[in-house]
């Protein structure tokens, strides 16, 4: 018998051969009777096989069988269309029908504008009709879709859709012919229609199709005609035609359809746009549409990464980043992060084909050698230690073996060496109940189960294991994960026992060094390999409640909805629940000892895994048994020595556990405050600066982060500060009203917090919540607030910052709520705690404001009391920088005459040590304005005494201080102004200047002021004593300034000279024989500057 004619082309397959699809979605049966055997058959063989396979096993399959086969060969799940029409990541509010295709298409669906579907064969063709837009009209789009095996393999539609996933118009077909599926009309495939018409059947048809599209396939009929007419052409060797509708051929690829083209050009337009938040959310959409497809077990989730993984190697900025040996952005960094943690789940597949496996694995190393291939950041090791019953506190600290260089693929190579064979390994797999059998542990001398019968999974690191269980999670094997992840954990228990043992034995030795090396050389949290996060998801996705429903956004986890969960018990542990097992080894992360990575982003991610834990355990609901099992594991923590964070003695470079402690101690804190207390208390700790600063020394650089210089490798030093801080703060918080635990939490602070900034904020902190508005203060917790701020004081006084004075402002507000025994406390002490400028100008008087002492409501004796402190505080302060704090010291005891004349004195005698001319004449006049003008005589001679105004300096800062001083000794009398007169000439040797004021000495008498004591009878003249010495300085003055002028003078500069002498000549003029003095200094000036023949020439002009 000749072989059936072909019916499909024998061109090259689609893509790498594919695994089969698997089980199906599962049997429907009827109700109430047996699904016929037709049914059950055809259902298995539309799932497993290719209709060719078919073909050729049977030489005659029935048309019944063959339209049931044909039948049953189209999705019957909405699981796969909705994963393949959906998008990865939650759209803004009331965009979900606007933008998610599933929606869209339902909709339509829903809406009847389907119609005219038929399937022949394997292809399933239909109209959508779309409505338009307001004033547009509606839109018709014919929809084609080939599918084989339950799998759709090629779509088509009018729309011209551009996109990742399928079109709305695909999804509305795609459901209409899953829930309304006996409602399509079905034919067999068009090779099997034609081959029942007789040769005029077969041309009438032929005829009829060309005259139907003429101008479509007229060329190609033609084409087609020709070649079959010529006997030796190639299409006349080839048995039989081809059959769109027949189905897919035995060799060819069976996977979903997937736009190649479109996921590359996506990801590359959006890895153009990295610095867009949207951006890098839609390029995680893609990865968590992997991981679905995997979950699946849909081939293409393969497929998808390696599209993904080509494009993100050709982004352009790994070479500029490379050229430039600048990092990666953060964003970029956590991308290539989870491209790098899918790789290991797909290579580690535990169904994969091993040709699959090795065409992954061949992929990766040739990535792995590309110069631009992103390193993987931190000292992580890659062969580090296995998951042991026993480790012992090592002598010295273990440093990752640098070897080659560790790419991001480098984890994923690494997996291709694992496998899934091991006997013990299939037996935790295999059974909820595996036991030791009778024969005893099997592996020989691998433990394989702990003293109580449990499974053990040792041999292979701590991560690598946790990955095994990532996988199987993410490739549809939940039970099998969760099985795994409770033999891990009971592997944890038996660690952490036998730890402590050996802890017990060296606790003396480790006690008196005070201090051990690390135990871990790597941290799982913040491990590339997230291992504390893979354990944590799969116990709690064991406990989840929530409705089995279609997700359209499959990445949405417990970290953006509110999720509830479960106790689900173990199966052969009774009393433990995967909930609570799932607490336990968040915590057993969390507190585990283990050094800080190198490297920014590692350091970085150490801190951004440790919030999402947390975020995780905050939303969970606690209840009896899982705070006994947050109490448990805190003294175990407490106890657990060098392997945990919160042991008793600590590597220098060991994670903090500030914010561990923080969550720990808000939970605890009801239940058991004592343990709460402790395990915060213990956590204050940071030891790579308990180490550079003895406790109570400040830091060189004390309000910015610390040790940015001092300390280049911590990156996130600054971060961790913070994190104390607030650990402290919910402290002294929750301890207030309770004096014992408030003392432990101060001593804590002060022995372990180094930032005066962060000091200053608890303290602030403190004073607010001792300080409530409707309830008594706490003095307690105000005393420690007041603490607080006197030990910032004393840490930045020699290290001035611009916040200082907001500072000294709020410890007087401090001081001023608990009483005034406290503000006088830090008047008496001021030496220690401020600058004599702050404790004049702001202490001392903030402390004795209106406002100040009605809130204290003191009476007479003690206000005086108060009064009297800060006058001697002013006092001090005066003497110790009279520079600055003279004049508010007299501010300040102006109501009292003792202390007023005490600062009067030390002006004077500072007048004598140096104090300038300046704040001399600023006191001066502020005697004058309160009503002294003696003293302010007095102060404005000693200012002048120490003045110097060169003849060029006519916009002097001292030429009003000069002037009011004048006018001061003119108001005072004859006597005075004959005393300054002298001075002014000593110090004053500018002439305008000198003219103006004797100018302004012969307007009016001496002594005629409101301040005069002597009244003169008339104004003094210019010619008689004591003004003859000033006109003749005045006179002098000019001559001298005139000669110094012309000796570099340019033309430019003529006439200000010119004005000048006309000046000049009203001063000579005021002397009796001034007219006379004029000409002879202006011949004088004519045979002297000859040569200056223009300006010679003006002056002529201008004075003869």
């Amino acid at each position: 018998m000749d072989p059936p004619a072909a019916k499909r082309s024998r061109g090259a397959p689609a893509g790498p051969e594919e695994r089969d699809a698997g089980a199906g979605a599962g049997v429907a049966r009827g109700r109430g009777r047996p699904e016929a055997l037709l049914e059950l058959s055809a259902k298995r063989v539309a799932e497993s096989w290719a209709f060719e396979q078919v073909e050729e096993r049977f030489s005659r399959v029935p048309e019944p069988v063959q339209k049931r086969i044909v039948f049953w060969s189209f999705p019957r799940s909405e699981r796969e269309i909705c994963m393949y029409s959906s998008l990865g990541y939650q759209p803004p509010e009331g965009e979900h029908d606007a933008r998610v295709p599933f929606t869209r298409g339902l909709h339509l669906l829903q809406s009847g504008a389907v119609d005219r579907v038929l399937q022949v064969g394997f292809h399933l063709s239909g109209n959508v009709r779309e409505p338009g837009g307001t004033g547009e009209p509606e839109r018709l789009y014919h929809v084609s879709i080939s599918f084989d095996r339950c799998k759709i393999t090629s779509v088509s539609c009018g729309c011209d859709n551009r996109d990742l996933f399928y079109c709305a118009h695909v999804v509305a077909l795609s459901l209409y012919r899953i829930r309304h599926a006996r409602q399509v009309e079905l034919r067999l495939p068009i090779s099997e229609t034609l081959s029942q018409m007789n040769r005029d059947q077969l041309q009438k048809f032929v005829q009829y199709l060309i005259s139907a599209h003429h101008t479509e396939v007229l060329p190609t009929a033609q084409r087609l005609a020709d070649e079959i007419l010529l006997l030796g052409s190639e299409i006349n060797l080839v048995h039989g035609a081809p059959d769109p509708t027949a189905g897919a051929g035995i060799e060819d690829a069976n996977c979903w359809h997937l736009d190649e083209e479109q996921i590359q050009e996506q990801v590359k337009q959006l890895l153009s746009n990295g610095g867009y938040y949207g951006a890098s959310q839609q390029l995680r959409s893609m990865f968590s549409k992997v991981r679905e497809m995997l979950r699946m077990r849909d081939s293409n989730g393969a497929r998808m990464l390696i599209l993904m993984t080509e494009q993100f190697l050709q982004d352009p900025r790994l070479a500029l980043w490379r050229q430039q040996g600048a990092g990666m952005t953060d964003k970029c960094r956590q991308l290539w992060d989870e491209l790098g943690a899918l790789w290991v789940c797909v290579v580690l597949s535990p169904h994969c084909k091993p040709e699959e496996q090795a065409g992954w694995l061949q992929l990766l190393w040739k990535w792995d050698k590309l110069d631009v291939c992103p390193l993987e950041e931190g000292n992580y090791t890659f062969d580090g230690p296995s998951l042991q019953p026993t480790v012992a506190p090592s002598s010295g600290p273990e440093v990752a073996v640098a070897g080659s260089r560790h790419t991001v693929f480098s984890r994923a190579l690494q997996a291709g060496e694992l496998h899934w064979n091991d006997a013990h390994l299939q037996r935790i797999l295999a059974s909820d109940s595996c036991s030791p059998s009778l024969k005893g542990s099997m592996g020989g001398d691998k433990l394989t189960f702990d003293p109580q019968g449990r499974p053990l999974w040792l041999g292979e690191p701590f991560p690598t294991a946790c990955a095994r269980v990532d996988t199987l999670r993410a490739h549809g094997y939940p039970r099998q994960a969760l099985r795994l992840a409770g033999a891990i954990v009971n592997t944890l228990r038996l660690q952490q026992r036998h730890q402590l043992e050996s802890y017990k034995q060296q606790k003396k030795e480790l006690l008196q060094k005070g201090s051990t090396s690390i135990t871990n050389t790597e941290g799982w949290v913040g491990h590339p390999l997230d291992p504390i996060g893979c354990l944590c998801r799969a116990l709690l996705e064991a406990c989840r409640l929530e409705e089995e429903t279609l997700s359209l956004y499959p990445d949405l986890g417990p970290e953006k909805r509110k999720v509830a969960y479960q106790h689900v018990p173990v199966p052969g542990s009774p009393g433990e629940s995967y909930f609570s097992m799932a607490l336990e080894v968040a915590l057993l992360g969390l507190g585990q000892q283990r050094a800080l990575p190198e490297g920014l982003y590692a350091q970085d991610k150490v801190v951004r895994s440790e919030e999402q834990l947390l975020a995780l355990l905050e939303e969970v609901e606690l209840d009896e048994r899982l705070v006994q099992v947050l109490r448990k594991q805190a003294g175990l923590l407490l106890e657990g020595g060098p392997f945990s964070g919160f042991g008793e003695v600590l590597f220098r470079e060991s994670v903090p556990m500030h914010t561990c402690a923080r969550y720990l101690f808000t939970v605890l804190l009801p239940h058991d405050a004592d343990l709460a207390y402790r395990l915060a208390l213990r956590a204050m700790r940071l030891p790579v600066l308990e180490t550079a600063f003895p406790a109570g020394e400040p830091h060189p650089n004390p309000l910015d982060s610390i040790m940015s210089n001092r300390f280049p490798r911590w990156f996130i030093l600054g971060h961790l500060e913070t994190r104390q801080c607030e650990l402290a703060s919910a402290m002294l918080t929750a301890a207030k009203g309770d004096p014992k635990w408030l003392h432990a939490v101060l001593g804590s602070i002060q022995q372990n917090i180094h930032s005066p900034a962060l000091l200053f904020k608890l303290a602030q902190d403190a004073c607010k919540t001792a300080t409530p508005a409707s309830a008594p203060p706490d003095t307690t917790l105000l005393g420690i607030a007041l603490e607080l701020g006197l030990q910032v004081m004393r840490m930045t006084l020699s290290t001035m910052t611009w916040r200082r004075r907001e500072m000294v402002r709020w410890l007087v507000s401090c001081a001023t709520e608990i009483g005034p025994q406290a503000l006088m406390n830090i008047m008496q002490n001021w030496y220690s705690l401020f600058t004599p400028v702050e404790a004049a100008t702001i202490v001392a008087v903030t402390g004795t404001t209106h406002a100040t002492l009605l809130r204290l409501q003191l009476d007479g004796p003690r206000r005086e009391e108060l009064w009297a402190c800060a006058r001697t505080l002013a006092l001090q302060c005066a003497m110790k920088d009279p520079q600055n704090c003279a004049l508010p010291a007299l501010t300040l005891c102006e109501k009292n005459h003792a202390a007023f004349e005490a600062a009067y004195q030390i002006v004077l005698d500072a007048a004598a040590g140096g104090l300038g001319h300046a704040h001399l004449f600023t006191v001066a006049r502020y005697m004058e304005h309160r009503g002294l003008p003696l003293r302010a005589y007095k102060l404005a001679t000693l200012a002048l005494a120490q003045l110097s105004i060169a003849f060029n300096q006519d916009s002097h800062p001292a030429v009003n201080d000069v002037l009011w001083a004048c006018s001061l000794s003119h108001s005072l009398g004859r006597h005075e102004l004959s005393a300054i007169v002298p001075l002014i000439i000593r110090g004053v040797h500018c002439a305008p200047m000198l003219s103006d004021i004797l100018r302004r000495w012969t307007l009016s008498a001496p002594g005629l002021g409101p301040l005069g004591a002597r009244r003169a009878a008339k104004p003094l003249g210019a010619d008689r004593a004591p003004l003859c010495q000033l006109l003749e300085a005045a006179v002098a003055a000019y001559i001298t300034t005139s000669h110094s002028r012309l000796t570099h003078i340019s033309p430019r500069h003529y006439g200000d000279f010119i004005e000048f002498l006309g000046k000049a000549r009203e001063t000579f003029l005021l002397a009796p024989d001034g007219h006379l003095q004029f000409a002879q200094f202006l011949e004088n000036l004519k045979q002297t500057y000859k040569g200056k023949k223009k300006l010679m020439l003006l002056v002529r002009e201008r004075f003869g």
